[in-house]
């Protein structure tokens, strides 16, 4: 069956739109035809399928074994049915019959286009991902083609891109037509969208920005050690020159600002904070707690947790609007950060001073339920001040009544640094028959006991803010709401 010239040209036209071989497509034809006159002759018959490109001819042909005595009629013929196809045949030849296009039938003919059809996008997505595996990492501009259910199908030449609803700034928006950078995140050949993958809230993307506005970045000069964002609100990026002649922080700034804003207007107004980076934990976070002023920094033993005390007035400003200010400090340096005023301070390091009060100070305590809160692990009063009900009720023969008196007695004995800290808590005592706390062997006054009325409230909880900064990987909202001051460091610029 002779094929016409338009459907070689036709095929030529596919691969070069979709930047496929040629010879690729032909083969991806040849093995369409075999496919379709398989379903109509069976999956064993033997197709052969010629193309001639020049001539624009392609043929058909289905070759069966002559044979005496038919065994597979697949692939045999018999010679009867051979003479009369082609006269003069002999056993043992090989009988040719072309196949006519009308024989292959709609369902064959639909399939040879499903192998083309599959076998094209297969080819164009390894050509894909070879070329853009290479360039995961990479800043790529594109124009929106689409949108689709928040989801951005960007062009990016001879291939589409995708920028997912969760890879998006919040609050940015885009048209069709608009021109649109992004950061290549991944690659994938098994998608059924777009096989690249973009987004422009990755960190990278920002550190990226940096790199092609600052041209000491390129170069090596400087180095953005690390990035922390919120996307869309505020960032911080921490910088370091290895060249001691060049200003690290100036260099990512620009002239009157003018590198730094090019990065900001490309995030829709995201503020960024460029702060020197240092290899000493605690100049590294006294800098990253920017624009508030550090009072004093104090690394702990297992180098994880840094304590830092700013002024009382400064304290709103260095935790930030929602806590943004400390979390992305947290985050640039890795670190704890356990943020209190010089108040808080001076009261801890009081407390740290005074000695600590044993149980056995605490004259209401019979030995009885002294050896019974010692079995259980309390050996201080400031142990048993800060248990609460639940704890004190779990160890035998205390109850509800008696571990409130227990607390009331040993939060008595606590320095007043600490009895503010439990200023205001109320105990949740629940009603007990003297018979109850007799059984149990307490030595505490009965008189106080049958003049007592039974209490009610709150259980206790601590309502403290400690002050402590810890990054959560999820929510990323681990602190306190707090209004933030627009002051700066003439250093550490927030933009």
């Amino acid at each position: 069956m002779a094929m016409g010239f338009e459907i070689i040209q036709a095929l030529k036209q596919i691969a070069r739109e979709k930047d496929v071989d040629e010879e690729l497509i032909i083969e991806t034809l040849v093995a369409g035809l075999v496919s379709a006159a398989r379903k109509k002759y069976g999956q064993e018959s033997n197709i052969v399928v010629n193309v001639d490109q020049e001539a624009g001819n392609i043929t058909v042909h289905r070759v069966r074994n002559v044979v005496e005595t038919v065994e597979d009629e697949e692939l045999e013929v018999s010679l009867t049915e051979a003479l009369e196809a082609e006269p003069g045949i002999e056993v043992g030849a090989e009988l040719r019959v072309e196949i006519p296009l009308v024989a292959f039938g709609r369902n064959a003919i639909q399939a040879a286009k499903q192998v083309v059809v599959q076998r094209v996008r297969e080819a164009e997505r390894d050509r894909i991902f070879g070329e853009f595996e290479d360039r995961i990492g990479e800043i790529v501009t594109g124009g929106v083609q689409q949108i689709d259910r928040g989801n951005i199908i960007v062009n990016i030449g001879r291939t589409e891109a995708i920028l997912l609803q969760r890879e998006q700034i919040p609050r940015e928006q885009f048209r069709q037509g608009n021109s649109i950078k992004a950061y290549i995140i991944d690659v994938s050949k098994t998608s059924k969208g777009p096989p690249v993958v973009l987004s422009r809230n990755n960190p990278e993307f920002l550190r990226k920005l940096f790199e092609v506005e600052v041209p000491e970045i390129k170069e090596g000069i400087v180095e953005i050690k690390a990035v922390a964002r919120d996307p869309g609100s505020r960032s911080k990026i921490a910088v370091h020159s290895n060249d001691d002649k060049v200003d690290a922080v100036g260099a990512c700034v620009g002239m009157k600002g003018s590198r730094v804003q090019s990065v900001v207007r490309e995030l829709g107004g995201e503020r960024i904070d460029v702060v020197l980076w240092s290899e000493a934990p605690v100049e590294f976070v006294t800098r990253a707690l920017s624009p508030a002023q550090v009072v004093l920094a104090e690394m702990d033993a297992d180098q994880v947790k840094v304590t830092v005390v700013v002024a009382d007035d400064q304290l709103s400003l260095a935790i930030g609007r929602g806590g943004q200010n400390a979390r992305l400090a947290a985050r640039l340096t890795n670190l704890k950060i356990d943020l209190i005023n010089e108040s808080q301070y001076a009261e801890r390091q009081e407390f740290k001073e005074t000695p600590t009060v044993p149980i056995a100070d605490i004259e209401s305590l019979g030995k009885k339920t002294r050896e019974r809160l010692e079995e259980a692990g309390y050996e201080t009063a400031d142990q048993l001040a800060a248990a609460t009900l639940d704890d004190l009720t779990a160890i035998s023969g205390i109850g509800a009544k008696m571990a409130a008196k227990i607390i009331e007695a040993a939060q008595g004995l606590l320095p007043a640094a600490e009895e503010e800290v439990l200023e205001g808590e109320e105990t949740l005592v629940e009603e007990e028959t003297l018979e109850e706390e007799a059984a149990a062997g307490e030595e505490i006054s009965a008189e106080e006991d049958a003049a007592e009325e039974p209490e009610t409230g709150k259980k206790p909880e601590t309502g403290e803010d400690t002050g402590e900064y810890v990054e959560d990987e999820e929510s990323g909202e681990a602190l306190p709401e707090a209004e933030e001051d627009e002051e700066g460091d003439s250093r550490e610029r927030a933009v």
